[in-house]
């Protein structure tokens, strides 16, 4: 088992889910809510990751954020390293390649919400952040938490944007799922046995937990309304 592989991808997962948290609720709800001209062009373009083959995101994310890129000379010139082959890096192309996860199942629940209820909460004088705390998030909860776990699971998992854009460095960009690869290679199926059974285990574990978590919220609303 390569511990060290699997805390990374753990920190790698944490940190996209910290930064997609807010950005998923965000313009989840400006799509939810929003009519306007090219609204179909930034949807299609959202969901790109969920068709695209990971190594031709991977070779995107690498021209774009590599040294002869202007993202790449001003990032390195302004810290001193560069985004490839570098966690940063990683982080970057995790939360691009995870956008579709987060943000297409908090749109779909803030589209059930009833423009009434918003309607509702102008009258009473709430503003948008408030009203968005206390009363939209409480009724698109499930939509939110199944974007998140996705978002989790799936970075967990990736591995062709993860080798194009930060390589196998131990440590640094090496993953589980590229360590289970570099394993295989090296014919060491035991220890690559061990941690596919083991990413198999976490991703069941929390897809079972959000349909338990989105059945009982059904039946709670289901109970209201009778």
């Amino acid at each position: 088992m390569d511990s060290q592989a699997l805390i990374l991808s753990l920190q790698l997962a944490a940190a996209t889910l910290l930064v997609l948290l807010p950005l998923g609720i965000l313009l989840g709800r400006w799509l939810a809510t929003r009519q306007f001209a090219g609204k179909i062009v930034i949807e299609t373009a959202l969901a790109m990751p969920l068709v695209l083959p990971p190594t031709v995101i991977g070779y995107f994310l690498l021209v774009s954020l590599g040294a002869g890129s202007r993202l790449g000379q001003w990032y390195t010139q302004t810290f001193g390293q560069s985004l490839v082959f570098h966690f940063s890096g990683l982080l970057l192309a995790s939360v691009l390649v995870n956008l579709p996860f987060a943000i297409q199942p908090a749109q779909r629940a803030f589209e059930a919400i009833s423009q009434d209820v918003r309607d509702a909460a102008k009258c009473c004088g709430m503003s948008f952040w408030r009203a968005l705390w206390h009363i939209e998030l409480p009724l698109a909860w499930p939509g939110v938490l199944t974007g998140m776990t996705l978002t989790f699971a799936h970075t967990l998992g990736e591995f062709g944007v993860v080798l194009m854009v930060g390589g196998s460095i131990p440590g640094e960009t090496q993953t589980i799922s590229i360590s289970i690869y570099d394993r295989v290679q090296a014919l060491d199926f035991d220890s690559a046995r061990q941690m596919s059974l083991l990413l198999l285990a976490i991703s069941f574990g929390l897809l079972l937990t959000v349909s338990l978590v989105t059945r009982y919220s059904e039946r709670r609303h289901e109970a209201r309304d009778i």
